[in-house]
């Protein structure tokens, strides 16, 4: 979608649903922190109308969202955000809703060629689709084999699809990077700028990541500098508001980015990209999710040993103690192994009090079915 610089009308519709599963793909929250930002800021126009559909129940309530949007004139954008599932039938994929169960997608949530049908007559170029997604392992399947697709002529696609499993839970970071962008880049960036942000910003994990439009690796300066902050700010103090606040994606969106920016600017291994890891390992247990918060700051000391810190260094000590404390609050037995074999790893360079690594052998020795924190 070209951004206008005139006075042309512009539309935002927001969708974002989450199905009653255990562990659902939480978009209410990000989507108010999108739906807060100015709708003319949020389409790129010099006015603009916003409405926005939070856990619709009613393929037929979305339909009509959908008709009366693609009826605008001006340029139009439509986010939607959710649980992608597809028919037991025919395959097709379909948007949970609130009230989508795997056995009522044909009847309970959104068809995505519904969205493609309704935007068909709308003038090329007009129409930009962001979409914030995670699918589980049979519906990944289908789109990174090609057997399905979102893509289509209607409209310019941006986003992510992330996959969902035992090992993979993702969260909605990628719709916080975009509200979070908005808000504070100092320029009005193009849905493409936008999308490429974001994407870097979000910090998904690549492999387990389906990204729509645009891939994190594309490298344009001038793209760095519009979304440079518009005013100085200190990023620990943002942070931690948002996280106080219960903002918890915000939050791990804000380090995020500045730790890419520290990547770009230190490389990979330096102590710089290692303390903005740390600071996500904190969100994470912060937000309630020791084995994220482990994985991080292993992760941390690790970079901060390739950058030359020696073991005995008092923040790569750290690091590894605070992993092995959260190592102890996951509670989830093949998450317990497995970031215990790593910890146990890290533990032969770094190992910490006495009978610190003991006390990771003799955890794992435990039986499957005993592992506790």
């Amino acid at each position: 979608m070209k951004i206008s610089t005139g006075d042309q009308q512009g539309y935002a519709l927001l969708i974002a649903a989450e199905p009653p599963a255990r562990r659902p793909f939480a978009v209410s929250g990000p989507l108010s922190q999108l739906a807060a930002v100015p709708p003319a800021r949020l389409v790129g126009t010099s006015y603009a109308s916003a409405v926005q559909l939070a856990s619709p129940t009613d393929p037929n309530t979305v339909l009509t969202a959908l008709r009366t949007a693609a009826a605008v004139e001006g340029p139009l954008l439509v986010y939607v955000a959710g649980q992608l599932m597809a028919d037991h039938r025919q395959h097709l994929l379909h948007l949970a809703l609130a009230r989508t169960t795997p056995s009522t997608v044909r009847y309970t949530a959104l068809p995505w060629h519904w969205l493609a049908a309704e935007l068909r007559g709308r003038p090329p170029g007009t129409t930009t689709v962001l979409a914030d997604l995670a699918a589980d392992p049979d519906v990944w399947q289908l789109l990174v084999h090609q057997e399905q697709t979102l893509a289509a002529e209607q409209f310019t696609l941006h986003g992510t699809v992330q996959l969902r499993d035992r090992r993979h839970r993702p969260a909605p970071a990628y719709t916080t990077a975009l509200a979070h962008t908005l808000r504070t880049a100092a320029v009005q960036p193009t849905p493409e700028q936008l999308h490429r942000h974001a994407l870097r910003a979000a910090a998904v994990d690549p492999a387990a990541t389906l990204a729509l439009g645009g891939h994190a690796a594309v490298d344009h300066r001038q793209d760095v500098e519009a979304f440079e902050p518009a005013a100085a700010e200190d990023p620990h103090r943002s942070i931690s508001e948002a996280s106080q606040a219960g903002r918890h994606s915000e939050a791990a969106a804000i380090a995020a980015s500045y730790e890419q920016a520290a990547l770009r600017a230190h490389g990979p291994q330096s102590t710089d990209v290692a303390h903005w890891i740390e600071v996500r390992a904190f969100l994470a247990l912060q937000e309630g999710v020791p084995e994220r918060a482990c994985q991080l700051w292993l992760q941390a000391a690790v970079v901060r040993l390739t950058a030359d810190q020696p073991t005995d260094h008092p923040e790569v000590a750290e690091a590894v103690d605070r992993a092995h404390a959260a190592w102890h609050l996951v509670t989830d037995p093949a998450r317990v192994r497995e970031l215990g074999t790593e910890l146990l790893s890290v533990r032969t360079r770094v190992p910490g009090k006495s009978g610190a690594r003991a006390d990771v052998q003799r955890r794992l020795a435990e039986p499957r079915r005993t592992l506790q924190p």
